[in-house]
């Protein structure tokens, strides 16, 4: 079941840059290391919906459902472009700036979270991932797929935080130029809006 090929691939997969690496990123280099690591677990557990949408089967229901679909799908691509505004907003919560913006902790780990929410992406992508490294036992098959989305999360959490741990170690330096802000602001703002524009063109 966690058997070293589930383990590899699912490093590959937590790895990969997207749009929870991007916001951890964001948040070490704009707050410090404090808010990456809410970032990264706020981003954690927005797995959670879709773990358990997948382990009972609900992915199914969304992959069906055209309009759910859609309507999950389209909320997640508001709530991108308003963090791609939130980047170039002058003292927006996002924005990378010298005073550097402060909130609570909850805060900035609920915005992870609802970056991961509302992706109706990831519960099709569990319902794909998982099952291949089940042992076929029917009796078992829930609980194995709750400690492989137990380890899964774990991982994700480990990856996210050395991310987030680079980005704030990296804060000090990018602070010395206006410059260099300035790029960093607009370069962010335009990756999540490129990540709405391909959610945007995502399928069910």
């Amino acid at each position: 079941m966690i058997s070293l090929q589930f383990l590899l691939t699912a490093l590959v997969v937590v790895i990969a840059p997207g749009t929870g690496v991007i916001y951890t990123l964001a948040m070490g280099l704009g707050q410090g290391r404090r808010a990456a690591l809410w970032a990264a677990l706020g981003c954690t557990f927005g797995i959670v919906p879709h773990l358990a949408a997948a382990t009972l089967g609900l992915a199914a229901i969304l992959h069906t459902s055209a309009v759910l679909f859609q309507v999950v799908k389209w909320a997640g691509v508001a709530y991108l472009l308003y963090l791609a505004w939130q980047m170039l907003k002058s003292g927006g919560a996002l924005n990378v700036t010298a005073q550097g913006t402060r909130e609570s902790g909850w805060r900035t780990a609920q915005r992870g979270a609802l970056i991961n929410i509302l992706n109706p992406k990831l519960s099709i992508f569990f319902l794909a991932l998982l099952p291949p490294f089940l042992s076929g036992t029917p009796a078992t098959a829930t609980l194995e797929m709750t400690l492989l989305g137990a380890v899964f999360m774990a991982m994700t959490f480990g990856v996210f935080v050395l991310y987030g741990v680079f980005a704030a170690a990296a804060r000090a330096r990018v602070l010395g130029s206006a410059g260099v802000m300035a790029v960093l602001n607009r370069s962010f703002a335009a990756i999540f809006a490129a990540l709405a524009g391909r959610l945007a063109l995502e399928r069910s």
